[in-house]
């Protein structure tokens, strides 16, 4: 359960947000502190389940052959097998659009030298390479993980945002979400919690709320 400073700061953020006719995001915002980001080994990079959902629609792509392949199709927004892979690789506008209007990958490691080849290039720099199955991973279960999982990601900035949910979710909800990320922050960061300088947290159109 998360922090009661941090559901009162998801309460605010929600109830100050102006009435939109669109389903807005929340999101939340990281400022970091004295922390050498030119430094690759210092910056966040980190794929985090979120318990409540994202609260948005998650786009999935698999790349798998045979039964795998099959499973795929019940819970993939879209199954590519080996040809298909190929036939990226020579088009780099398809492949730059597929990385683009695409959350995660998930591929076969069987497939994943064929993907490094064809599209590592376009999904690499874009820290969009798939996650690899292995044989005894069950897609479904995969697939359905990765619908709740944002990508966190800092780069060289020191400022960096992240999903955690949705304006009709419930504080609670939210608020368990903005927890989880912070905790990770904090186990990942060389000096945890000292190295946060700000955290806020906003709907996609509404003002921007401290988290204390």
């Amino acid at each position: 359960m998360a922090d009661q400073d941090i559901e009162n700061a998801v309460t605010r953020a929600l109830s100050e947000s102006p009435d939109r006719n669109f389903r807005e995001t929340v999101d939340l915002a990281v400022n970091l502190r004295d922390i050498d980001l030119d430094d690759p080994s210092n910056r966040i990079d980190e794929s985090i389940v979120l318990p409540s959902g994202t609260g948005q629609e998650t786009t999935i792509v698999v790349f798998a052959d045979g039964e795998t392949a099959l499973r795929a199709e019940d819970v993939a927004d879209d199954v590519l097998d080996g040809d298909d892979l190929e036939d990226l690789g020579d088009d780099e506008d398809a492949a730059k659009d597929l990385a683009e209007e695409t959350d995660f990958f998930v591929a076969e490691a069987a497939l994943m030298q064929d993907i490094g080849r064809y599209l590592g290039t376009i999904l690499g720099p874009r820290g969009k390479m798939p996650e690899p199955l292995q044989p005894d991973d069950d897609v479904v279960e995969v697939v359905e993980r990765m619908k709740n999982t944002v990508q966190v990601r800092s780069g060289d900035r020191r400022t960096f945002h992240t999903r955690v949910g949705a304006e009709d979710m419930n504080a609670e909800e939210i608020a368990d979400n903005v927890d989880v990320i912070l905790r990770r922050l904090h186990a990942d960061l060389e000096k945890g919690p000292l190295n946060l300088d700000t955290v806020y947290v906003k709907t996609t159109m509404g003002p921007a709320v401290e988290v204390a």
